[in-house]
């Protein structure tokens, strides 16, 4: 039995990665090691609190010791680093969290991996000559594209935002610990994600819930700023991928293929309401959508060539957008 580390387990991503790696690879347990801020939520994972080869720590990737009883217990044989501040928003507004948890966060966890797993550069300890750190960033370390193109490996980070740019240089310790040290490190950068346990302040969350408490539906500027939606199981089981088969050091662009404008996401989401729970006034949700102040270094568009991901590893993104937003409104309903 082998025993990974999962970082920020309870977050929307995390937590519906861990009961899907757990069905799908009975070989694995796993340590969901969560700090349970605003994002993470233990009721993400209660489908799997009892779960044999599960097992939860609440505590912070920043504290080093902790990071070391753990390595030290459990003797992982693989890091699949989730945790982070992830939301622009909030990033804008302090983003000394978002510098202290995405790049010194993901430099403990990196450097205990490595004195854990390591004798010395490119010198691995008997037995862990294996193992992988599994790093999940963003498209947003990208910046910003036009209307043409699309994001690719070879893509230079151009971040705009504190939290993207938190997020590039956590991306680039990564690599430097593969160039540096020879540590097993695998990066995987993916598109908006979307589906059940997604936090509220997330835009199609906000969408479904400001629509079913009859409220003003916020949309920022015009709504014409674009991005490429990704089903999260449709995630999962890239980096479930990326975590077995990619090439060390290596960088997977995960991305679904299905680009919307704010605009169309509103207009979709307020479409399936208006059949599912038609409004007592009998109007349609669209008439609440409302634009306010369009957020500070608002990127146009995101948008990304997921080819090496498919030639090399065989991953596809399945889920239809209409189909993925069908059960994420219905999830919502429900919660």
């Amino acid at each position: 039995m082998k025993t990974i580390l999962v970082t920020g387990g309870a977050g929307f991503i995390g937590s519906n990665f861990i009961p899907y790696f757990l069905e799908a690879h009975g070989e694995y347990s796993i340590v969901n090691l969560d700090l349970l801020t605003y994002a993470g939520n233990l009721d993400n994972v209660k489908e799997i609190e009892s779960h044999p080869r599960y097992e939860f720590v609440r505590g912070d990737i920043c504290d080093r010791p902790l990071a070391e009883s753990l390595f030290t217990r459990h003797d992982f044989s693989g890091v699949i680093h989730f945790a982070a501040e992830s939301h622009v928003d909030n990033s804008i507004l302090g983003p000394e969290a978002f510098i202290k948890t995405n790049v010194f966060g993901t430099f403990t966890l990196l450097d205990v991996a490595r004195k854990h797993w390591m004798n010395a550069p490119f010198e691995f300890n008997a037995g862990h000559g294996n193992n992988r750190f599994l790093h999940i960033s963003t498209d947003e370390v990208y910046g910003s594209l036009g209307k043409q193109g699309f994001f690719t490996e070879k893509t230079p980070y151009a971040p705009n935002s504190p939290y993207s740019a938190s997020k590039a240089g956590s991306d680039m310790l990564v690599r430097s610990y593969f160039h540096t040290y020879g540590l097993n490190v695998v990066t995987t950068n993916c598109s908006n994600n979307y589906g059940p346990k997604q936090h509220d302040e997330k835009l199609i969350p906000t969408i479904i819930r400001k629509a079913l408490a009859e409220q003003p539906i916020p949309i920022y500027g015009d709504g014409e700023n674009v991005r490429d939606w990704l089903y999260v199981l449709d995630h999962c089981k890239g980096i479930d991928l990326a975590f077995h088969f990619g090439s060390a050091g290596e960088t997977y662009n995960i991305g679904g293929k299905n680009e919307r404008t704010n605009n169309q996401i509103a207009d979709s989401i307020c479409a399936v309401l208006d059949t599912q729970r038609p409004r007592k006034n009998g109007a349609s949700y669209k008439q609440l959508i409302t634009y306010v102040t369009d957020r500070a270094g608002h990127d146009k568009r995101y948008a990304i060539d997921a080819s090496k991901i498919e030639r090399e590893l065989g991953w596809r993104a399945e889920e239809s957008f209409e189909r993925g937003i069908s059960k994420t409104i219905n999830w919502q309903i429900n919660k």
